[in-house]
């Protein structure tokens, strides 16, 4: 395969969107950078083994590293930008949703309180229409990593209870006349999924909402999307549980040779901020096979691009690159065979962090979502600009602890 010059492609990642704004291009470009990072990593492995290292081969690498990263970023928005699900007014409705829109409609708007109860909030506002409702948990679903691999559950109270087998009923093998003596019973415990509240602020002119042609329901829904995610995210990964859900990495950490449930095992690389500098990819072999088989059916890999950019100049002993590019657009890459996610709330590599986790999260991570996201307009506190306060209430937690696995960078 015929390579491109290296400083090309860092222009063609944002040049492209704008000129032609052609996904598949993007994508042909993204390849021929990965195979010009190849051969660059390769000649930069060959002169450390000759002990003549090239600090101009180090540069390059690099820019080629950030190419890569920027054109994957503008792909990515593209293909959300297409595929972001229709709000357009002619879609097939009750009549009643439809009476319900307008009165909604009108409240964005105007402010006005027409007699449609239902959707009214008894501290004030609206509730948003159903599938304004749904578009906003679609994409979220579609830019915040964890929410797309993690279990979500719908919820109607504020607290979401849920008993979890910690261990399951002794069993033996008997003959047949033998006795059978009573055997110990399946383990228990309760796991509670707390909702909080989530808000976001959009502001719009007068003049703005007086626009026939704007879709106010589309318009809530893309002005909040980005500022949930972002909030979301950080907490399903990180979140201390105190007003937000409680992320993965927030729970006690303890050696996988020491795991016991309500904790989450961790691998350690034996160099405290660094993998080893011989046969690195032996540590994250360990850390597969700490994960039970029937977790590895479904495993992920979650880490943010700067632990990712290390990983992909990691090769196995047969000299193949163990991070490779998805093979077409939309796809996420891999590493080792297994799907990977970005997560930028990922900790960075450093002594005693864990930048690397993987896992079965659909199974390790659940995500509650209480129904319904509430509006409430407010044309007095930033005029001339009318505020929409809106707010949706959620909650998370590791919902199997032996379902996800860290790698720690410590010598123990």
């Amino acid at each position: 395969m015929t390579t491109k010059p290296s400083h090309d492609f860092e222009v063609k990642a944002h040049a492209r969107a704008d000129a032609t704004d052609d996904v598949t291009h993007l994508f042909d470009d993204f390849m021929h950078a990965f195979e010009e990072f190849k051969s660059t990593n390769d000649a930069r492995l060959s002169a450390i083994e000759s002990k003549k290292e090239d600090i101009l081969l180090d540069q390059k690498l690099d820019r080629l590293n950030r190419a890569m990263d920027s054109q994957n970023t503008t792909m990515q928005n593209l293909l959300a930008k297409q595929m972001r699900p229709s709000l357009a007014p002619s879609s097939v409705l009750l009549t009643g949703d439809n009476e319900y829109k307008d009165a909604f409609s009108a409240y964005v708007r105007k402010g006005e309180e027409k007699s449609l109860s239902a959707g009214s909030n008894p501290d004030g506002g609206y509730l948003v229409p159903a599938e304004t409702d749904m578009d906003i948990g679609r994409r979220l679903a579609a830019i915040s990593p964890i929410r797309s691999i993690a279990s979500v559950r719908q919820v109607s109270s504020s607290v979401y209870k849920k008993p979890v087998a910690t261990s399951g009923p002794a069993v033996g093998w008997v003959g047949e006349a033998d006795a059978r003596p009573e055997t110990t019973a399946s383990t228990l415990a309760e796991i509670e999924y707390p909702t909080t509240e989530l808000y976001a602020m959009p502001a719009a002119t007068a003049s703005f909402l007086d626009d026939a042609a704007v879709d106010v329901e589309q318009w809530i829904a893309e002005e909040v999307e980005a500022a949930f995610a972002e909030q979301e995210t950080a907490a399903f990964v990180s979140g201390d549980g105190v007003k937000k859900p409680k992320g993965f990495l927030s729970a006690p950490q303890v050696a996988e040779a020491s795991w016991t449930w309500g904790s989450v095992g961790y691998m350690a690389t034996g160099q405290a901020g660094a993998l080893p500098a011989s046969n690195p990819s032996d540590v994250l072999i360990d850390l597969v096979y700490a994960l039970k088989a029937g977790y590895r059916q479904n495993a992920n890999w979650v880490m943010n691009r700067r632990t990712q950019v290390q990983l992909r100049k990691i090769k196995d002993a047969d000299g193949n690159y163990l991070w490779q590019p998805s093979h077409q657009p939309g796809m996420r890459p891999s590493f080792m065979g297994f799907s990977l996610v970005e997560a930028e709330d990922m900790p960075d590599v450093g002594a005693d962090t864990t930048p690397i986790a993987f896992g079965d999260f659909r199974r390790g991570y659940l995500i509650v979502d209480r129904l319904g996201v509430n509006v409430i307009r407010d044309p007095y506190s930033a005029k001339p600009y009318v505020l929409f306060y809106t707010t949706k209430r959620v909650g998370g937690g590791v919902l199997d602890f032996d379902a996800i696995k860290l790698l720690k960078y410590s010598a123990s």
